[in-house]
């Protein structure tokens, strides 16, 4: 693996970028590649001896999250098989962010695979995104259901999602390329309608995370520092004068959450969410408080919230209660709760740093680059939004690439700028 030929070596990037857009088309093709990509590795690791991709902090951290989680999938849960569907190969999503640190390591060129599968994606995802919401219909005959405008995801309206996730990844790649001018206006002009196709999706949580995480951005880089924020500006302005007219998009994304809370609406009681998440997240803190250090193990809260002793409130079981931290909580204890927890403390310690250093104008501990992808993994681990089920593949997925260019950044001897 080590002598491969450049004909190989494109196709493997090629394959690896390829995650992109198989995204756009469901679980199955992204996670076949992950898990071929991650047995490809372990082989390549354990044959040549380079256990060094493995020794730092985060992937052994992970690791013996892994373990933990094997260890309560067979000790702890009610049902062992259904526990070990999440559990067993879960490994597999630090195998893979490691692997795309040693692809670019090996060959940076995959870099600009994974910047211009992104510029694609989006691109494509904006045209279809623009005429599904204008016309009704987008271009695979797909119709737009109320306000959610889903494009090539259909019935699964998680285009905001794919879009605001990946973002950070997007503009820390455009960061590290070497741009004419012609390509800079185009992606400015991408980022526009990219914040604004996120907010007319109708995903609250995809239109907060892209807030958030651009906000981010913008504090704690140097260079296109403003080019981002001339985006933003003209990006919200766009977003204002379409919520001034019309009303059912208004109300979709602001009068909405404000009933969800009770702001508008009276009610008895305070929610977290909506009365629907409330609902859940109670079931669940039930759930913890019952085992509070090691959980009813992973993938039992969709069977354990039946029990009525847990059940809270009007929806109070699905497959997950839909925020990762009260779902550790109550499938993997305290104890699985602190690996998520200690995530979101490097991040906001680190953070602290980049944003110190800018104050007292001393040398900056992260580069731009870095600064973005950290954006990336923040709106990961931000605690205080509904989420989807933590062990869900294509989750995972999405969530594991910044990780891996993470990672790289930090731990590698080969620097990318």
């Amino acid at each position: 693996m080590n002598n491969l030929k450049y004909s190989n070596s494109f196709l493997i990037n090629l394959i690896i970028a390829s995650i992109i857009p198989f995204l756009i088309w469901g679980p199955f093709f992204p996670d076949l590649i992950v898990s071929i990509s991650a047995l490809f590795f372990l082989f390549y690791v354990f044959k040549n001896k380079e256990f060094n991709f493995f020794k730092n902090k985060p992937l052994i951290i992970f690791f013996i999250f892994c373990i933990y989680c094997i260890l309560i999938s067979i000790f702890v849960a009610k049902d062992t098989m259904l526990s070990f569907e999440s559990s067993l190969f879960y490994f597999r999503i630090g195998v893979f962010c490691s692997f795309i640190w040693y692809l670019i390591d090996r060959d940076k060129n995959i870099l600009t695979y994974f910047y211009y599968a992104l510029v694609l994606c989006f691109s494509v995802l904006v045209i279809d995104g623009y005429i599904q919401y204008f016309k009704g219909t987008n271009l695979s005959g797909f119709q737009i259901s109320g306000l959610r405008v889903s494009s090539f995801f259909g019935d699964e309206s998680i285009m905001g999602s794919y879009l605001s996730r990946l973002f950070p990844l997007l503009f820390a790649l455009f960061l590290i390329k070497k741009k004419q001018t012609y390509e800079i206006y185009f992606i400015g002009i991408l980022f526009i309608l990219v914040d604004v196709l996120i907010f007319i999706s109708g995903e609250r949580t995809a239109f907060f995370f892209l807030n958030l995480s651009t906000i981010f951005i913008i504090i704690l880089i140097k260079e296109y520092q403003k080019f981002r924020l001339l985006t933003f500006i003209l990006a919200i302005t766009c977003i204002l004068i379409l919520s001034l007219n019309s009303s059912k998009l208004n109300e979709r994304m602001f009068t909405g959450p404000a009933k969800d809370m009770g702001i508008i609406e009276n009610s008895n009681e305070p929610v977290i969410f909506s009365p629907q998440h409330d609902s859940l997240i109670q079931t669940a803190f039930k759930m913890f408080k019952d085992k509070p250090v090691f959980g009813h193990g992973p993938k039992m809260f969709r069977i354990i919230c039946k029990d009525e002793k847990y059940s809270t409130g009007v929806s109070s079981c699905m497959t997950h209660p839909h925020n990762f931290y009260i779902q550790l909580l109550a499938e993997t204890g305290i104890i699985g709760f602190l690996f998520l927890f200690s995530v979101l403390g490097y991040v906001i310690q680190i953070s602290l740093k980049q944003f110190k250093s800018i104050i007292f104008k001393e040398k900056r501990p992260l580069k731009d680059y870095q600064v973005c992808l950290l954006a990336g993994i923040l709106i990961t681990v931000w605690p205080l939004t509904p989420n989807g089920n933590f062990f869900n593949n294509w989750l995972m997925i999405v969530y594991s690439l910044p990780f891996g260019f993470y990672l790289q950044s930090i731990y590698s001897k080969k620097t990318i700028k």
